[in-house]
């Protein structure tokens, strides 16, 4: 028998950390850990809840690393300069990011499904955990994103499902090279477009991911994703020549009804997502799921009582005629697509964004303002606070003003407000019946708060 690691996760309650921490804990190791917004006092029902689950937290000061024989965990950009990082360095302690942690359990399952790409990942992973497990596999699921299937009083941040190791499903990242590290049986990108890395980058790195899979599921529809080659590819699609495919599409403010092909069968599809983007989230699952024995009408029937994920285009609530929505966007390729499937229903929209960081906001801001003057329609608004920050020696410039000023220019209507409080008070100021109200970005637990405090406002 193995014997049991202690593992101790810095940044323990982040959307990557949490789900890991939770399968390393059901694995028999000991987890403890330490986070900046637990000694911040944010969120404090998340980390009462893992304390709950027999999860002891420390303050980030280096007080909870003790010996050599503890495993620190903490993502590849914790700066040396953070306590713990410092007390771990100082006692010898063994050092993994969360990619190589999350990567170990990855290549020790007998089956790993990796769902790599821009946009998606964490939606695509949903779908597969929860049509697995409506199956009788008993997937372990490592996501970024509460699964609402999943989700209820005992586990409401069901980020993580714990099941089999030897079926292992798991999103894998890009941003800092670390999809490198994986070794999958079937490999899914499910697009290619500019967020962390260049064009070139995520080529070669993507690239590599599917190569060294058994079935590697790329996207038809997408010219970046349509350069991928091999034997072991398969593609899916609306394109006709897609092995996965879609006909007789219909979408409304609901869902989707669509007719999936695969394999010479065909299948009804009733999805509770909006968009075509969900459609297309729906297919690389199908075509993922299929090559694991699930047949596909009981695949699409999964999908059907699919509930999708928290913030990912999520109703909060309505009040006064005012929809209010929370939604994870951040980058240029999921921003256009929320802003696609917002725009197909009637109905002015009022949208705050509160960009992910100063970092990010420099490499994208001129694609993001590009996304957001095409799916901005004539009355929306836009109203853009400054980034995310929860500490570090990043340079924070004024990214969030040009981004503005580029929207701006096109002649939507766009307005930066440093502090998101201001946002919410214009946004309340402007707000009628009709209107949807869309809380967009990532990173920050406190947005979801944000959307509630704004829908108690309106009531």
């Amino acid at each position: 028998m193995t014997e049991a690691k202690r593992y101790f996760f810095c940044g323990l309650g982040g959307s990557g950390m949490l789900p890991l921490a939770l399968l390393a804990r059901a694995r028999g190791d000991v987890v403890t850990g330490s986070d900046r917004g637990h000694d911040q006092g944010r969120s404090p029902e998340k980390f009462a809840w893992l304390e709950r689950q027999g999860i002891k937290l420390h303050p980030q000061d280096g007080s909870g690393l003790h010996d050599g024989g503890q495993i620190l965990v903490a993502s590849a950009a914790v700066e040396d300069s953070v306590p713990d990082v410092a007390a771990a360095k100082r006692l010898g302690c063994a050092r993994m990011t969360r990619a190589e942690l999350n990567a170990k359990f990855f290549n020790d399952a007998r089956q790993a499904v990796g769902i790599g790409g821009t946009s998606g990942k964490s939606t695509v992973t949903g779908m597969i955990g929860w049509i697995l497990h409506a199956a009788g596999k008993r997937p372990s699921v490592m996501n970024g994103a509460v699964m609402r299937n999943f989700a209820d009083g005992n586990a409401p941040f069901a980020s993580a499902l714990v099941g089999d190791p030897a079926l292992y499903v798991s999103e894998v990242d890009e941003s800092d090279g670390s999809i490198a590290h994986y070794d999958p049986d079937i490999a899914i990108v499910t697009n290619v477009s500019l967020d962390h890395k260049s064009l070139d980058e995520l080529h070669s790195l993507f690239g590599g991911f599917l190569a060294r899979a058994r079935v590697a599921i790329v996207n038809a529809d997408d010219p970046l994703s349509a350069r991928f080659t091999g034997d072991n590819v398969v593609r899916f699609g609306f394109n006709a020549s897609a092995d996965v495919r879609v006909a007789d599409l219909v979408l409304d403010g609901a869902g989707a009804h669509f007719t999936v092909r695969c394999g010479g069968h065909n299948a009804h599809v009733a999805l509770r997502q909006v968009g075509r983007h969900n459609v297309m989230n729906a297919l690389a699952a199908i075509a993922a799921v299929t090559h694991l024995g699930v047949p596909l009408a009981d695949a699409a029937a999964a999908l059907g009582s699919f509930a999708g994920l928290a913030r990912r285009y999520e109703l909060v609530g309505s009040a006064g005629g005012i929809s209010v929505i929370d939604d994870f966007a951040h980058n240029p390729d999921k921003m256009a697509a929320t802003l696609a499937a917002a725009g197909a229903s009637p109905g002015r929209l009022l949208l705050f964004f509160q960009p992910h960081g100063y970092g990010p906001l420099r490499q994208m801001g001129k694609e993001l303002a590009a996304a957001f003057a095409t799916g901005m329609r004539d009355g929306d608004k836009l109203f853009v606070s400054d980034p995310a920050y929860f500490g570090g020696s990043v340079a924070r410039d004024d990214g969030a003003t040009r981004l503005v000023a580029n929207v701006f220019r096109t002649g939507r209507w766009a307005a930066h407000m440093a502090q998101r409080d201001r946002c919410a008070e214009a946004m309340l100021a402007f707000a009628r019946p009709g209107d949807r109200i869309i809380i967009l970005g990532a990173r920050d637990d406190s947005l979801s708060d944000f959307a509630r405090d704004i829908l108690a406002r309106i009531a």
